[in-house]
């Protein structure tokens, strides 16, 4: 007997399976892919200009964390 588990879809799951639903050109779902990855690009890239200012981190304390062997 074979179980399957049953998630339900995250909102963003279920915005991208309604968006699917639809034909779409290639060059439109390229773009599509690059529109998600620069978004999440830049909210990565947010995250990481919050966080230095939040530990009034200096261009040393980076080179140090780049540079730390436990990383």
């Amino acid at each position: 007997m074979q179980s399957t588990l049953k998630m339900p879809f995250s909102n963003v799951q279920q915005e991208l399976l309604q968006l699917y639903a639809h034909h779409v050109s290639d060059n439109d779902l390229n773009n599509i892919k690059e529109l998600l990855g620069n978004y999440f690009a830049n909210r990565l890239s947010q995250l990481a200009d919050q966080a230095w200012q939040n530990n009034n981190w200096t261009n040393e304390d980076m080179e140090n964390i780049l540079n730390d062997p436990a990383q």
